[in-house]
This record gives C-alpha cells, structure tokens and sequence, in this order.
C-alpha cells in the first residue's frame, strides 16, 4: 500500500512525503535486524539490479550508516552511464533517531544527481508488532522532481521486495 501527503508542517521541510506499507509474517526482531545490522543492510539494501557493501555502520542517534551501492544489472547499468553517473556510488546516512525494535530516522545527502544541487532526503520506518506479524511503514521525502521521485518510488519498491525475499526464507 502506498499514500502520499503534502508537507510536513515545517516550512524547512515543505516537500512531498510517500508511505509504503508491508506486512511481514515474521518475528520483529528478524525485521529489525535486516535495517540495523551489516549483514541484514547488504542482504537486501538497494533497488533491484544494485547491491550494496556497508563500510561503516553506527545506528544510534548521531550515528552513520557509510555504504557503496553499484550498479549490477544491465538496464540499471545502462541507465547509470547514460546518466553520467558513477556506477558505484557512495553514500551516507545519519540516524537522527533509534528506538530499538520499533522506529527509524534518519537522513541521506541526494548529492548523485547530475546537474542537481545535493539536498537531504529524510527517511522514517516504523515497526508496529501484531502478534506473530510486523507492520512496516516507510515514508521518506519526494525528490526534486517527479521523474526522480518516481525513480525513487520504483526504486524503494524493488528494495522492499528483496526485504520480503529475504524475510520469506
């Protein structure tokens, strides 16, 4: 399921917000694990046709998460050159909060699109346990445009097919 709402109320933040909603059959811990651990982070990180390697990973208020995300697939790979963007790209975000089991905060510098000035793109994923289930709900910021936040949109969409992939083992 997916929503999208106008702003957030602070003038500081006036851009677009997107829910995605999952439901897991699984323990909440398996869900938490797969965005707070190095393993779980590169088992699914990434839209389809990337993967990631984490290089450092700190998930505490103030912490960071530094990852490289390559491109693998051919259409991912031809779209990247036709882009004029590095195959591999680096990236970090910075947790702003962390309740353990239950909310994820954190913000990423969007600094990879050609001729785009970088702008942070802020991210929340809340766990909601229901008995044997998880209800996950990702929202994050729209881009600077609609094509890139539809790329975005798509993108998020493959990698949390990959999650449910990897939850379903």
């Amino acid at each position: 399921m997916m929503s999208e709402n106008a702003t957030l109320g602070s003038p500081s933040h006036t851009r677009r917000r997107i829910t995605i909603e999952r439901n897991y059959q699984a323990p909440i811990q398996d869900v938490w694990n797969l965005w707070t651990t190095k393993e779980g982070i590169e088992s699914w990180w990434g839209p389809d046709g990337f993967s990631v390697k984490v290089r450092r990973l700190d998930v505490r208020p103030g912490g960071e998460l530094h990852y490289d995300m390559t491109a693998t697939g051919p259409p991912q790979v031809e779209f990247m050159k036709k882009a004029g963007i590095s195959l591999t790209t680096q990236a970090r975000i910075r947790y702003a909060e962390v309740t353990a089991h239950r909310r994820l905060v954190y913000t990423q510098l969007a600094d990879f699109v050609p001729d785009v000035s970088p702008y942070d793109v802020s991210t929340t994923v809340e766990l909601h346990r229901s008995g044997q289930s998880v209800r996950m709900v990702l929202t994050f910021d729209a881009m600077h445009n609609e094509e890139w936040t539809q790329m975005a949109i798509s993108g998020r969409e493959g990698e949390l097919g990959k999650l449910d992939k990897v939850l379903a083992r």
